[in-house]
């Protein structure tokens, strides 16, 4: 994505920014990446500007091609991606977008088998916004953002202890938070969101019961993107997964495929649930449903 050409599109970049949100928001992963060079491309003629605003947006666009192109399962391309979007945030000098961009970084990290360099990444960063004093709700629930990545980052390595305890800072972070995001946040933080991130904390430590009690408290309605519902579905399938129930795992699987098809049929990991349920309980109830449906969306 580093040599792509100016486009001629007019529309203000805001905009079109938002536009690029609302396809990854939706699972439209195909639609975001056929947009992102023509919006990295004019991402940095405005930041010829040298205002920070202009920077601080390139980083943004940098950030969010990093996370689908995780969502894909392209980690070294994220790679590249999620140092630029940290360059322009340092450029920039804005502590969320650095905050944006340190975290994309982080989570490439871990899926490259790299936890302990993405904790040192997510935890410098989270100190940094708290030094910001948390006085907006902004602050604040970028704070609370990064404690989630803290905690699911150390479960994934295996810290039992330190991953309880961030999700438990997560929570108190996240406690004043609305439960309706504005319009526009980089942060989309709300608690209901900060007990979706403890669902996969759970299951990264290997405990897919304390997982289903956690999710079984949670609605999709709590969730105003169709990317959070879906995402609801598919941690809930790896939970059921895990405890070898296949007709449990199939209908989470289809309520995240009703949600949003891209995040069964673009994630690798899901992907893989949907294929050993096919070859291993093919007559198990929902199966074929959820066979033909991510099928059919390809």
């Amino acid at each position: 994505m580093a040599d792509t050409p100016r486009t001629t599109d007019a529309g203000p970049l805001d905009a079109r920014l938002v536009a690029a949100r609302a396809r990854y928001d939706s699972g439209a992963h195909g639609q975001l990446l056929a947009a992102l060079p023509g919006l990295i491309a004019d991402g940095h003629a405005a930041a010829t500007s040298r205002h920070e605003l202009d920077q601080a947006r390139l980083s943004s666009v940098y950030s969010l091609a990093a996370a689908v192109l995780v969502k894909l399962g392209s980690y070294d391309r994220a790679r590249l991606t999620a140092d630029r979007a940290r360059t322009w945030a340092e450029v920039s000098g804005s502590p969320l977008a650095s905050a944006a961009a340190a975290r994309e970084l982080a989570i490439v990290l871990r899926h490259q088998d790299r936890t302990v360099e993405a904790q040192r990444l997510v935890s410098s960063a989270a100190a940094d916004v708290e030094a910001t004093g948390l006085r907006t709700e902004a602050s604040a629930a970028a704070y609370a953002q990064l404690l989630c990545t803290l905690s699911y980052t150390a479960a994934r390595g295996g810290q039992r202890d330190e991953a309880l305890a961030m999700t438990g800072e997560a929570r108190r972070a996240a406690s004043g938070l609305p439960g309706d995001v504005p319009p526009g946040r980089l942060f989309p933080v709300t608690p209901a969101s900060v007990e979706l991130y403890a669902v996969g904390v759970h299951w990264a430590l290997g405990d897919a019961g304390a997982a289903l009690a956690t999710g079984a408290g949670l609605r999709p309605e709590q969730f105003p993107t169709a990317e959070r519902r879906a995402r609801l579905g598919t941690d809930m399938a790896r939970a059921w997964w895990a405890r070898q129930r296949p007709e449990q795992t199939a209908h989470a699987l289809l309520d995240a495929h009703r949600a949003s098809p891209g995040e069964v049929r673009d994630r690798p990991a899901i992907r893989n649930i949907v294929t050993e349920l096919v070859r291993h309980h093919p007559r198990a109830r929902g199966v074929r449903e959820l066979h033909v449906a991510v099928a059919g969306a390809r």
